[in-house]
């Protein structure tokens, strides 16, 4: 069995957002410490999935833009959230429209099948 199941690249991102999520709300840290944690995440998700996925070019795409962005805004980038989520939404769009068809599942489809109940 694997650890993350047929969808690594999913159970790789959330474990990312919570980080930012913490990063954002949780923790009492300045501006600059919390773009640097946000990058440093993005940048770890984008490797863990390259590596779990066996080809993970999409993923690391995805995870460089996302540590660009919170390294820029933590240098003074000037874009508002809505601004911010559109540009990565965009990326995250994109890439997953094109890796969706590269990459396999670490779990072979009839893995996955429910079993259905004896009558």
């Amino acid at each position: 069995m694997k650890v993350f199941g047929r969808e690594p690249a999913a159970v790789l991102a959330l474990f990312a957002i919570i980080v930012k999520l913490l990063a954002a709300f949780g923790l009492d840290v300045s501006t600059d410490v919390q773009a640097y944690i946000n990058a440093v995440a993005a940048a770890a998700m984008g490797i863990a999935i390259a590596v779990v996925a066996n080809d993970g070019l999409g993923a690391a795409i995805v995870g460089f833009a996302q540590a660009a962005l919170a390294l820029a805004l933590g240098l003074g980038l000037d874009w508002s959230a809505d601004q911010q989520a559109v540009v990565l939404t965009a990326v995250t769009i994109v890439v997953g429209m094109w890796d969706r068809t590269q990459v396999t599942a670490p779990v072979p489809a009839g893995a996955a099948k429910p079993v259905s109940p004896a009558v």
